[in-house]
């Protein structure tokens, strides 16, 4: 990884802020996290009610809680909602109730294999109350009556997500999709939040060239919720990727889109393999993250995801033990320098045709060899002028140009600037 800047660890210092906040697919906890997103960048944030028809679901009613706790005969809270979101089952249904510890137990969830860690669960779709807490301190609860109270409500109401719009100089757009209905979890996926932010200000400074649409929404039925309300929109997305466990300290992962040959899967593919970082590269499935609503059949947008290590793929994955120390300044900046590299590919791929194509162009008379004298790529960038001028068809390009040429793809845009101020392709 390059050495850290201020980014990383102002990306950082954003997942810490916003790591406390009791996130779910609806309600409060994602307005908050919305609207500290917000100061970041501007958001339109939209509020579809509950029971709108979207695609083949409903949204559904919200939930909001406030406080959530076991305690026992004297009192003392052994499990409490207010030390962490984590505690209690997302969407519990309202409880106040006394019972023994063994009709407790049903309600409780561990990881015994980590006896220290506080698991994640949900129950979005069914009615259902429970309390998530570390086995070692399940183990530790004496036989005997215990206080349960979850103080929630599940109503009608709404979903909310955002968007964040940088403009380009075509109206073709490049979607960067994160999910924002998890609580207290860092790497999945406060740090994919935290780095679409800060990709989006960097975008922001370049004027690019596709229009990029930063869609802040809760998992997968934010994203189809989204699809739905865009229908006439989605005609225009060129590109998208998914972003993803963003923070943590394995390499890089790039999940290609359904279709496989998108040009997303092929910039990606080829920005990782020349920048040297270790990485993968893994086939479509339609499992994961929202890619796979971007890339079902009826849309089949050219969306991948990036991540660094997989969803499910680590120990701390849904669990307390991916809290703020899990992800690394480090790990989000080259995360986002990888992004960022991949954009600046996709905003400068075009086909150029050549206006001289009958022979080779003298080159040494428009004075583009004196050019590259002194530069230590000098015979690179030679090389790139040739390749550029040999595959200015109109079918090919700039993209393929690298692939074919085994040349980075930055050597390659360079000389096809070079090649067009000296009025010898157009694209």
């Amino acid at each position: 990884m390059a050495p850290m800047t201020v980014a990383g660890e102002e990306m950082h210092a954003l997942v810490e802020r916003l790591y406390p906040l009791c996130r779910s697919i609806t309600g409060d906890g994602v307005r908050a996290t919305l609207d500290i997103v917000g100061e970041y960048v501007p958001l339109q944030v939209h509020e579809v009610p509950t029971g709108t028809q979207v695609l083949d679901w409903t949204v559904p009613q919200e939930w909001n809680i406030r406080e959530a706790y076991i305690a026992d005969a004297a009192g003392k809270r052994v499990v409490d909602f207010a030390a962490s979101s984590l505690h209690v089952l997302g969407y519990s249904v309202p409880v106040s109730a006394t019972m023994p510890l063994a009709e407790l137990r049903a309600h409780l969830h561990t990881l015994p294999e980590h006896p220290s860690w506080v698991p994640y669960r949900t129950s979005y779709y069914k009615p259902e109350w429970g309390f998530c807490l570390a086995q070692e301190t399940l183990d530790a609860l004496p036989d005997g009556e215990y206080e349960v109270r979850v103080d929630s409500t599940l109503a009608d109401g709404h979903l909310t997500y955002a968007e964040h719009v940088v403009p380009g100089q075509v109206a073709d757009e490049v979607i960067v999709s994160c999910h924002v209905c998890h609580p207290s979890l860092a790497n999945d996926n406060l740090a994919g939040v935290a780095v679409a932010v800060f990709l989006a200000r960097a975008l922001a400074e370049r004027n690019p060239y596709y229009t990029y649409r930063f869609i802040f929404a809760p998992g997968t039925i934010g994203a189809i919720t989204w699809l739905a309300r865009n229908a006439e929109r989605v005609r225009r997305v060129k590109h998208g990727l998914v972003l993803a466990c963003a923070g943590d300290r394995g390499h890089l992962t790039y999940k290609q889109s359904r279709r496989g040959d998108a040009e997303i899967d092929r910039v990606l593919r080829h920005v990782l393999a020349v920048s040297g970082r270790p990485h993968d590269v893994k086939e479509f499935t339609p499992y994961g993250y929202d890619e796979r609503q971007y890339c079902s059949p009826g849309f089949d947008l050219g969306v991948g995801s990036l991540s660094r290590t997989p969803y499910a793929g680590y120990p701390e994955y849904h669990t307390s033990a991916d809290n703020p120390d899990f992800v690394t300044p480090e790990a989000m900046e080259d995360t986002l320098a990888v992004c960022s590299e991949a954009f600046a590919v996709l905003d400068r791929n075009r086909c150029y045709v050549n206006l001289s194509p009958y022979g080779e162009p003298q080159l040494g008379r428009r004075g583009l060899y004196d050019s590259l004298g002194g530069r230590s790529d000098a015979k690179e960038a030679q090389m790139a002028m040739l390749w550029v001028l040999s595959l200015s068809d109109g079918r090919h390009s700039l993209l393929d140009v690298a692939e074919r040429s085994g040349l980075p793809f930055d050597t390659v845009a360079a000389a096809a600037d070079a090649l067009h101020d000296a009025e010898l392709i157009k694209a």
